[in-house]
């Protein structure tokens, strides 16, 4: 197989780059394990949100509670504008 061209290099890595820029904008959550054994959620901000199996199923186990705790103090929260 022949050595890809500069110009064929340089529209790759345009394509790459849409691709990432798309991706970060879908909204879209990824779930990937870690080398550690924790689960990582990718998509709600800048950096991944990493927790273990058990942190999870306690944080899932406390969604409700948490979604009232939210709701009660949303005057206090900071919110995105739409």
């Amino acid at each position: 197989m022949a050595e890809p061209t500069y110009e064929e290099l340089k529209e790759r890595l345009s394509q790459l780059e849409k691709q990432v820029e798309t991706r970060k904008k879908s909204g879209n959550l990824e779930f990937k394990v870690g080398e550690k054994g924790g689960v990582s959620v990718y998509g709600l901000g800048r950096f991944p949100v990493t927790l273990y199996y058990e942190q999870w199923n306690r944080l899932l186990g406390a969604a409700e509670d948490l979604k009232n705790f939210m709701e009660e103090n949303k005057s206090r929260l900071k919110l995105k504008e739409s």
